[in-house]
């Protein structure tokens, strides 16, 4: 029996998992909490703890929660940690919570997927999505494409609907509802492309994605291995197209040395012109979803 505790979803619904008496809990970190808090589960009798993506949930973000959980663990347990990248900083922290810890690599930290063939494009900003148009009618499959920002996320996502592409869109701005089925459509081929921030980079399980491309390069470098690690899956073949500016020079030469292999950066193919302004586009879509939200909103209010 298990019982998956995130954040929003029912509460309700998942009072009623930890009622039965789960062998397995999934769950994050702070929906957790808010369970501990309330006294719906007690973690007395756990007998094995794992932190997935250890490296993020060991951040200064997460860290607080993750010690409020483990203080109300028996020490006597068995703790296993699991993730692509481990910083030292990362892996220090991990060390105070583990007796004699044993660390197994199956490829040293930082290891990109050895199915991945990674390409660069150094380009300015104006001339991107010219050259994601020029990508997306070259290349076949699916395509999952990161954005650093939300709000970019959503420019891109009308920008590619323009080109002619069916796309969804996965940020933390979505709910739960809204996230399920944009994964879904991705999943099942109803939308050829999809684009996220950084929040699809780790967990997501999908097979078959053909092609990972960086929009905009990660923050952090480590994020580059987990979000090019969404292709070449279970020994398929896949390919990362990162685009960089001039200016990110250094970001990529701090991204190789995590990887410890130069990323060939290819010849900027003739672009097609512009199809539409986009960002006119993305400002006219906006200001109409307002007024049909105040639309809906005042007629609301006239209906009582």
């Amino acid at each position: 029996r298990t019982a998956v505790l995130i954040g929003g979803a029912s509460g309700y619904a998942q009072k009623q998992m930890l009622r039965r008496g789960p062998h397995i809990i999934v769950s994050t970190p702070g929906r957790l909490a808010d369970h501990l808090q309330q006294k719906n589960l007690s973690l007395h009798n756990i007998k094995i703890v794992v932190l997935d993506e250890a490296d993020r949930m060991l951040d200064i973000g997460f860290l607080p929660q993750i010690r409020q959980i483990l203080g109300m663990i028996p020490r006597d347990r068995q703790t296993l940690m699991f993730s692509a990248t481990i910083p030292q900083a990362i892996a220090e922290i991990a060390a105070r919570y583990m007796k004699i810890p044993l660390r197994i690599e199956v490829a040293p930290s930082g290891t990109a997927a050895k199915n991945v063939e990674q390409e660069l494009f150094i380009v300015n900003k104006e001339s991107k999505m010219q050259l994601l148009d020029k990508i997306l009618a070259d290349n076949r499959g699916s395509v999952l494409l990161f954005s650093r920002t939300k709000h970019g996320a959503k420019k891109i996502t009308i920008a590619v609907r323009a080109m002619g592409h069916s796309v969804s869109e996965i940020h933390s701005n979505k709910s739960l509802a809204q996230r399920k089925m944009a994964l879904e459509g991705f999943k099942t081929g109803k939308h050829r492309v999809l684009v996220a921030t950084d929040i699809a980079s780790r967990g997501i399980d999908v097979t078959g994605i053909s092609l990972v491309i960086n929009y905009d390069l990660p923050d952090n470098s480590e994020d580059y291995v987990h979000r090019i690690g969404r292709t070449g899956r279970a020994e398929s073949f896949g390919k990362a197209i990162s685009f960089a500016t001039s200016e990110e020079r250094g970001d990529i030469r701090q991204i190789e040395r995590l990887i410890k292999k130069t990323i060939p950066i290819i010849s900027l193919p003739v672009l097609p012109p512009r199809r539409v302004n986009i960002a006119q586009n993305f400002v006219e879509t906006s200001r109409q979803n307002n007024r049909v939200g105040l639309a809906g909103y005042q007629g609301r209010g006239r209906g009582r």
